[in-house]
């Protein structure tokens, strides 16, 4: 007989098991905090601006053309500012202990479309560090692009400076997540229980595996109620 599974049983099963599921989303939750606040290492983000000109003549104006050629050089100088040639130099000038492939896993670089800013993100967890790096990284590459092509066109527009929360973790988002997945995992043990749960505990269950109606139904005996061997004994005599 194939068994359907209506809307109320599903809501029946999750009333039926409603602490199991409270317990487990909760258990979910504790773990998330506690991951995030005494676990994870807080990590802060620094970011400096860089503006990409291309040289300017004395009787030369900007235009589209000169433009559109410092945006192609924004994709050179992205490669450059991670090079181990400017990274290196970095971790010279502020004694870092960590290598260039290490560093360079700290920093990103952006650039806002069709934009000439560049924007170089350090991620540390030392807010003050990962300041320092972004500000020697710019004006590392600064004093190299000169050498390696031969023009003078980065500007630091805003230096970086020292972040006072961190970007992750995100406790309120990990604690969040958790509860919905706790909850999920919750539902889907109680209906795994309920699935597994075989036994006959009510009429109703008797309906439902042999499904037909129920005549009669046998009342608990208390032990009061009960009889006695010495009670079943003297009835057995009185008869005789």
């Amino acid at each position: 007989m194939e068994e359907t599974l209506s809307l109320q049983d599903l809501f029946k099963t999750i009333k039926k098991r409603a602490t199991l599921i409270f317990l487990v989303t909760i258990f979910a939750i504790t773990l998330a905090g506690v991951y995030s606040y005494l676990i994870m290492t807080p990590i802060y983000q620094s970011s400096t601006q860089l503006l990409v000109n291309q040289q300017k003549t004395e009787q030369a104006q900007f235009n589209t053309q000169d433009i559109q050629t410092n945006l192609q050089l924004i994709n050179t100088y992205k490669v450059i500012i991670k090079s181990p040639a400017i990274l290196s130099e970095v971790i010279e000038k502020l004694d870092l202990d960590q290598t260039a492939d290490t560093l360079n896993s700290n920093i990103s670089i952006n650039n806002e479309q069709n934009s000439q800013v560049v924007v170089i993100k350090v991620e540390h967890p030392n807010p003050a560090l990962a300041a320092e790096i972004a500000n020697t990284t710019a004006e590392v590459f600064q004093e190299k692009v000169k050498i390696y092509m031969k023009v003078d066109n980065v500007n630091i527009l805003s230096p970086a400076k020292k972040s006072e929360s961190p970007i992750k973790p995100t406790p309120n988002l990990n604690i969040a997540i958790a509860a919905v997945v706790g909850l999920m995992i919750g539902i889907g043990i109680a209906f795994l229980l309920e699935f597994l749960d075989t036994t006959i505990k009510t009429e109703q269950d008797v309906e439902e595996i042999l499904s037909l109606p129920i005549i009669g139904l046998v009342s608990p005996i208390t032990d009061r109620e009960m009889p006695s061997n010495t009670t079943i004994i003297q009835r057995r005599r009185r008869k005789r």
